[in-house]
C-alpha cells in the first residue's frame, strides 16, 4: 500500500516544473505501547485542558492559541488565521542550488522523507530532473513549509524516486567546540593505532539493516508475556561493567587476537576444502 502523502505541491528547476507529493520514509509505529490506566479502577485515563487560575476543565471549542506578548498576557491568534499564511514553499519545492553531498555534515540531516509524481503527467519532467542529479552526483537545496514550519531540505535521487532530507538550521545545532573544547591532544603510539587499524579491518562488514532488532523491545515482550501466563517476569541480565583499561598496548593485542582467531578459521576450512577437491576421487572415497 502507497504510504499517505503528508504535503502535496510541485518540483521546481528554473522554467521546469512538476507536481509531486512527499510521503514519510520511515515508520514510528511501536511494537509495545502502554495506556495509562487507574490502579484502583483498572480503567483508562483521559487527558483534559484545565484553566491555569480556576482549575476548571476547557471545552475544545474554548481551546484557543496563544502568543506571549508580556507577563500574563497573551495575543489570541485563531487556526484560521495560521492557515492563511501563505509563502512560496507552502506549495513549491524550488530548487535554489546544487551541492555535493559530501559536504553537508551528518549533524545537519534531520527526517528523510519520499518524493514522487503525484500524477502521469509529471512523471517524464520528473525523470529528467531525477536523471540529471544522477549524472551530476549533485543533490538539490530548496526549501518547504511543512507542519507550519519552513524548513531547508536537501534533494537526492534514492531508488526510483528522489529522497528529501530537512536540514537543521544553523542556529539550531551546536558546535563541536562546546562538547569537545576541553579535551586536551594526546600524542598516540603510531604501533598502538596500527593494532587499532587491523581490528577495524578484521571487523569490516557490509551495512545490513535487516539485522538489526530492538533487543530491549523482544525482553520487554517477555516479561509481559510471562504475566500473561501468570508466571514469574524472567530474570534480567546482569550486565558487567568493563575495568579500566591498565595496559591499552596489550588490551589492543588480546582483542586483535581474539578477534583474528573467528576470523581465521573460516579461511582455514575453506583452504581443506579445496584441497580435498583437489584429490583423485577415490583419495577422496578412501579418505
Amino acid at each position: 500500500m502507497a504510504p499517505r502523502p503528508v504535503w502535496k505541491g510541485y518540483l521546481r528547476l528554473s522554467l521546469v516544473s512538476c507536481a509531486v507529493e512527499l510521503s514519510n520514509a520511515t515508520d514510528h509505529s511501536e511494537k509495545v505501547s502502554f495506556r495509562t490506566l487507574n490502579r484502583k479502577t483498572g480503567n483508562t485515563v483521559r487527558r483534559q485542558y484545565v484553566d491555569g487560575v480556576s482549575g476548571k476543565p476547557v471545552a475544545d471549542a474554548d481551546e484557543v492559541k496563544g502568543y506571549e506578548i508580556g507577563k500574563d498576557e497573551y495575543l489570541l491568534v485563531e487556526d484560521s488565521e495560521i492557515d492563511a499564511v501563505q509563502i512560496e514553499s507552502s506549495h513549491m519545492l524550488n530548487i535554489e542550488s546544487f551541492v555535493d553531498r559530501a559536504s553537508i555534515a551528518q549533524i545537519y540531516f534531520d527526517t528523510p522523507y519520499y518524493l514522487a509524481p503525484a500524477d502521469k503527467v509529471s512523471e517524464e519532467a520528473f525523470a529528467v530532473l531525477r536523471e540529471a542529479m544522477i549524472r551530476k552526483k549533485m543533490a538539490g537545496i530548496a526549501r518547504i513549509v511543512l507542519y507550519r514550519r519552513e524548513r531547508p531540505v536537501m534533494i537526492e535521487p534514492f531508488d526510483k524516486g528522489l529522497l528529501l532530507t530537512t536540514l537543521r538550521y544553523d542556529a539550531n545545532v551546536r558546535k563541536p567546540g562546546d562538547a569537545f573544547g576541553d579535551l586536551a591532544k594526546v600524542k598516540i603510539d603510531a604501533e598502538m593505532i596500527g593494532l587499532a587499524s587491523h581490528i577495524i579491518d578484521q571487523k569490516k562488514a557490509k551495512f545490513d539493516p535487516s539485522k538489526f532488532e530492538d533487543r530491549y523491545e523482544n525482553a520487554l515482550l517477555d516479561v509481559i508475556r510471562a504475566k500473561q501466563a501468570g508466571k514469574k517476569p524472567p530474570k534480567a541480565h546482569s550486565v558487567e561493567k568493563p575495568t579500566n583499561v591498565v595496559n591499552l598496548f596489550d588490551a589492543l593485542k588480546k582483542s586483535l587476537a581474539a578477534d583474528g582467531g573467528k576470523k581465521r578459521a573460516a579461511p582455514a576450512r575453506r583452504k581443506a576444502a579445496t584441497l580435498a577437491a583437489r584429490r583423485p576421487a577415490k583419495t577422496r572415497k578412501s579418505a
